[in-house]
C-alpha cells in the first residue's frame, strides 16, 4: 500500500481504569546539552533516545553519566565518541539519551505505558506478539527497574523508535531555519498536525517524527495489529496527510 493510501495516527496514553502503573526513572547515559555561540541558546533535546545503545564498555562512559550543558566543541567531541555505537545515520542532538531506564516502578501496567508523551514502554509479551504479526520498527531494551510488588512484576521493554517523517510546512506557524552551528530549530509544535506524505517511511510501522521527536506515530498496520491482539494502554488519533 502506498503512503498516500495508508492512514497514520498519533500515539498517546489511554489508561484503563485499573491501570495504576508509574515509573520514576532516567536513562543511564546522556549526551550533554549545548551552549551555542551561534544562536546563543542553551538547549537539549528531551525526546531522542536510543535505549539499545550500550555504553557499559565504552572507555569514556563516565563522561556521559551526568546531564549538563557543555560548550559546542565539547559536545561535538563527545558526540563523535558515541557515533560508532549508534544506529547508522541516527541523529544525535544535544541531550540524546542512551541505554536502559534506571529507577523504580509500581502499580498495574497495561500492554503499553507512556512514561511521558515521547517515551513508550510495552510488555515483552505484547512486543513479541506484534513482531510475530509482522510489525516493523519494534526494537527495545529492558529497563533496570525495581518494583514495589515482589510477586509477578511485569517485564517491560522501552521501545527504541527511530525518527522518520516530518510535518508539512503548511501546519507550521513560522518555519525557522535551523542554527548553522548547533542545528537547533526553534519551530513550535502546532496544535493541529499535518503530515508531509512524501516524507513518511514505507518500511516502518511505528516511529517518531524526525522534526518533532516528541510525536510518536503508527500506521494502520500497527493500529490494526494492536486492536486485533487486544492490547491496551494506547490511543490512536488519525493525522491528515498532504
Amino acid at each position: 500500500m502506498s503512503v498516500n493510501r495508508m492512514h497514520f495516527y498519533e500515539l498517546s496514553e489511554n489508561r484503563a481504569p485499573g491501570d495504576t502503573g508509574a515509573i520514576s526513572a532516567a536513562s543511564k547515559w546522556f549526551l550533554p546539552g549545548v551552549k551555542c555561540p551561534g544562536c546563543g541558546a542553551t538547549w537539549a533535546n528531551a525526546a531522542m533516545a536510543y535505549p539499545c545503545v550500550d555504553l557499559s564498555q565504552h572507555p569514556q562512559q563516565a563522561e556521559f553519566v551526568v546531564p549538563r550543558p557543555a560548550p559546542l566543541q565539547e559536545f561535538e567531541r563527545l558526540r563523535e565518541l558515541i557515533r560508532p555505537l549508534a544506529p547508522e545515520g541516527a541523529p544525535l542532538p544535544p541531550g540524546t539519551r542512551f541505554g536502559p531506564l534506571v529507577g523504580k516502578a509500581w502499580g498495574r501496567f497495561g500492554s503499553f505505558f507512556f512514561q511521558n508523551p515521547w517515551t513508550l514502554l510495552v510488555r515483552r509479551e505484547a512486543m513479541e506478539a506484534l513482531q510475530q504479526a509482522g510489525i516493523r520498527g519494534l526494537a527495545g531494551r529492558k529497563p533496570e527497574l525495581s518494583f514495589r510488588q515482589k510477586n509477578g512484576p511485569p517485564e517491560l521493554m522501552e521501545l527504541q523508535l527511530m525518527p522518520y517523517g516530518m510535518l508539512h510546512a503548511q501546519c507550521l506557524r513560522q518555519p525557522l531555519a535551523p542554527c548553522s552551528r548547533c542545528g537547533r530549530d526553534g519551530s513550535e509544535l502546532p496544535e493541529q498536525l499535518l503530515l508531509d506524505a512524501a516524507s513518511l517511511p514505507t518500511h516502518m510501522d511505528v516511529f517518531r517524527l524526525a522534526d518533532f521527536e516528541s510525536v510518536l506515530v503508527g500506521n494502520e498496520r500497527f493500529k490494526e495489529a494492536v486492536q486485533r491482539l487486544g492490547l491496551d494502554g494506547i490511543l490512536f488519533q488519525e493525522l491528515p496527510l498532504r
